[in-house]
């Protein structure tokens, strides 16, 4: 096997590869990725056996073949690589990599054979399409709000879900909910809901664009989403999501509005004296006024107040700073609304003007 190719168009695609690698793996297949050299293009492998990552760059072939390489190594190399074009060999189990038109630098280290690597999956299910700057929108309002407990592990993913004409996503750890729904049309078969996660979700938003389609497949056990070059695919998450419909508030009597940027700022400023273990902050509001304030401690107390649009009772909710900052920093808009019932009961925090999705957040035991 060998082959010539573009360093930089190497380097984007053995990187999403590496993300997808388990960190913890052993050295065996499992650390290595997958290459392919044929027709003048090199397909690309890798997995952690949840989640798997397909993709094809042109190179040029001198000579076909398969193996496999270390990824960690490999990419490692490929970083420090100070040429633009490398020169990729193999010779049965040894791997050669160096400049087309030097020697040096060179990087020589062993192979495992291709065969010994896994068979992906391929769908039996059709694909559907949606726009790719909506599915990342979808990803975005929710996969931060994903349980990491372990023992609740029906809630470690991204719930997904066709209703109707449209797809639904929601994220729940039990103490937040982040919902939204888009539509999708009536082209798309019905499927069940699934839990998607999180690894896949993530890796995709972060290498993806705004332009375009992203394809999706659903079978009984995993989600296949391809665009682009990439094709991905994941193993879904098992058990029983919660029915987050009952969380959702019918009727909230009391809403503020505010300016995201001062209260994200405010939020900030007040979580440097917060009790880490607890992540406690007051929101004390009153007409026309927020004020934002940490519980005094043996080493500080931070208080802020900032301007709202609000006229009803007083009141102090306590949150979990870290429950109201991360839904205003993916939400794109320069005021939000706050709905509530009282102390203890749920908020309900949307974008002004209403969108698409909405965040709720449960109170603390002031």
């Amino acid at each position: 096997m060998k082959f010539t190719c573009d360093k930089n168009v190497l380097l984007k695609e053995i990187s999403i590869a590496q993300e997808i690698i388990a960190s913890k793996n052993a050295i065996s297949v499992l650390s290595n990725i997958y290459l392919e050299a044929g027709n003048d293009s090199l397909i690309i492998k890798a997995t952690d056996m949840k989640v798997n990552f397909e993709t094809t760059v042109p190179i040029t072939v001198i000579e076909p073949g398969a193996t496999t390489v270390f990824g960690d190594k490999f990419l490692g190399f490929l970083s420090s690589f100070p040429y633009e074009e490398i020169e990729f060999s193999q010779k049965d189990i040894n791997i050669s990599i160096k400049p087309t038109t030097k020697n040096n630098p060179s990087l020589k280290m062993k192979s495992i054979a291709s065969d010994k690597f896994p068979e992906f999956t391929v769908s039996n299910a059709l694909f559907f399409e949606v726009p790719i700057k909506d599915f990342k929108e979808m990803v975005q309002q929710t996969v931060f709000a994903v349980s990491d407990d372990e023992t609740r592990y029906f809630m470690n993913g991204v719930f997904m879900e066709k209703s109707e004409d449209k797809i639904n996503m929601v994220a729940t750890d039990g103490r937040r909910l982040a919902y939204i729904s888009k539509d999708a049309g009536k082209d798309i078969k019905d499927f069940s809901g699934i839990i998607v996660p999180p690894k896949i979700l993530n890796t995709i938003v972060k290498r993806s664009g705004d332009e375009g389609l992203v394809s999706i497949s659903v079978t009984d056990k995993m989600i296949f989403i391809n665009f682009a070059s990439y094709k991905f695919s994941s193993v879904l998450l098992e058990g029983q999501f919660p029915n987050y419909r009952k969380v959702i508030p019918e009727n909230q009597q009391f809403s503020l509005l505010v300016k995201r940027d001062e209260l994200l700022n405010a939020l900030h400023r007040v979580s440097i004296a917060v009790e880490q273990k607890s992540h406690r902050v007051y929101l004390g509001i009153s007409s026309g006024r927020m004020e934002v304030y940490s519980e005094e401690s043996e080493l500080a107390k931070i208080d802020d107040e900032l301007p709202c649009q609000y006229e009803g009772e007083e009141m102090i909710l306590a949150l979990n700073y870290r429950y109201i900052e991360e839904p205003l920093k993916v939400i794109d808009g320069e005021e939000i609304c706050i709905r509530f019932s009282g102390t203890n009961k749920a908020i309900t925090i949307t974008p002004v003007p209403e969108k698409d999705f909405f965040h709720i957040v449960m109170p603390m035991q002031s």
